[in-house]
């Protein structure tokens, strides 16, 4: 049977799944095994597009193969590389807050985090005045638009990050291998070959499901419950990124206040906040307010953004919903930066009673809104995601 490696794999995948650390419900469980499907076709997708030699970007994630607790705001791209070849990237640029190109050593994995050997954004490279631009990443010596890959350059991320989803725009982006343009790969006559990439998805499935279950671990839970750390540069290397990161356990009657200011955009093009399940990925960003951007919050007028987490509707526009989470995780991000983040730039954090929020939210009715307010959110979030989509 070639496709019984993967048959063992997802067996063991569904162990690894329903023996979580974290499972304390029936609901729990039942995402798990939505987030073992996601897991499973993101795995085969993956093993059927590794290409070095005629590579093409693929998907990294999406609202159906979620992983790594996914920015709701972002477009993830990846692309496999040789570190001796070279490759072509053209596209155009979209009118998104962010486009960054970061190039891994290695892969994720369940005891570490693969090496970034470079990373950053648009503003390092030369785009056209009609939005076009070409790269180059290959193992000669840096110059205009040509990036030096580094010795086990493996993988080049792509990552598209908007921040108004109804005005902004995604643009376009394609990579090929230099001397491979006009050629195709040879047909393959291999009989063995499709136990192979059977094989390898199967190792992806395993290793993507422990790796970030083990993630929260490393990042997460050894810092207090129901806090959010002080800005700091993200973890993997991401170029110009700060993040605070948290997770919250609430009550059905509680509620946590987390207040930051406004970074701007000419400080932070992109500041967002999310929320994400104890399986270490978002909540549903379609159909609930479970993330903001800063367009997308209201400010309020001494220039913070005072978010409420909680189960009940408190009736306030910058509500992010728990949906049936008691347990979950908080993260904020800052991106595109122009200065590095101090502690005063971070959230304050506090867990109140419910019944209490219109006395300590300083302006409740300026961050009011009415049930119809509500659904015409909810309505702008799911138009813009599935125009994102069929872009």
């Amino acid at each position: 049977m070639r496709t019984q490696a993967f048959a063992e794999a997802l067996a063991e995948a569904e162990k690894i799944i329903t023996g979580a650390p974290h499972i304390a419900s029936e609901q729990d469980l039942a995402e798990g095994y939505d987030y073992l499907a996601g897991s499973i076709q993101a795995s085969l997708r993956l093993a059927w597009a590794y290409q070095r030699d005629f590579p093409y970007f693929v998907a990294s994630t999406g609202p159906y193969t979620k992983m790594g607790l996914d920015n709701p705001d972002t477009l993830y791209f990846h692309a496999y590389l040789r570190d001796d070849a070279e490759y072509v990237i053209s596209g155009r640029r979209g009118t998104t807050a962010d486009l960054s190109f970061q190039v891994l050593k290695g892969d994720y994995s369940p005891v570490e985090v693969p090496d970034s050997l470079s990373a950053f954004d648009d503003r390092a490279i030369e785009i056209a005045a009609d939005g076009t631009f070409e790269l180059r990443f290959g193992p000669a010596a840096p110059a205009r638009n040509y990036f030096r890959l580094g010795a086990g350059s493996s993988m080049l991320l792509v990552r598209e990050v908007y921040s108004d989803w109804a005005a902004e725009r995604r643009g376009t982006i394609a990579i090929r291998r230099a001397d491979r343009a006009g050629c195709a790969p040879p047909v393959t006559t291999d009989p063995g070959a499709p136990a192979k990439r059977y094989a390898v998805a199967g190792k992806i499935l395993l290793s993507r499901l422990r790796t970030f279950l083990a993630f929260p671990e490393w990042f997460y839970l050894k810092e207090p419950v129901n806090t959010m750390t002080p800005p700091r540069p993200t973890p993997g290397g991401l170029a110009t990124q700060f993040s605070s990161a948290g997770h919250y356990d609430l009550g059905e009657d509680q509620a946590m206040i987390v207040t930051v200011p406004a970074a701007g955009r000419q400080v932070a093009p992109y500041q967002g906040i999310q929320l994400g399940s104890m399986w270490y990925v978002s909540l549903d960003y379609i159909n609930h307010q479970t993330s903001l951007t800063a367009d997308q919050a209201r400010i309020d007028p001494d220039g913070r953004m005072r978010f409420v987490i909680s189960e009940r509707d408190p009736g306030v526009a910058n509500w992010l919903e728990c949906t049936g989470h008691r347990r979950g995780y908080v993260q904020i991000r800052w991106q595109r930066l122009t200065r590095d983040l101090t502690t005063a730039d971070g959230p304050q954090v506090a867990v109140v009673p419910h019944a209490d929020l219109p006395g300590l939210l300083p302006y409740y009715e300026h961050a009011r809104v009415s049930p119809a307010e509500w659904r015409a959110r909810i309505a702008a979030r799911q138009a813009a995601v599935a125009e994102r989509m069929l872009g």
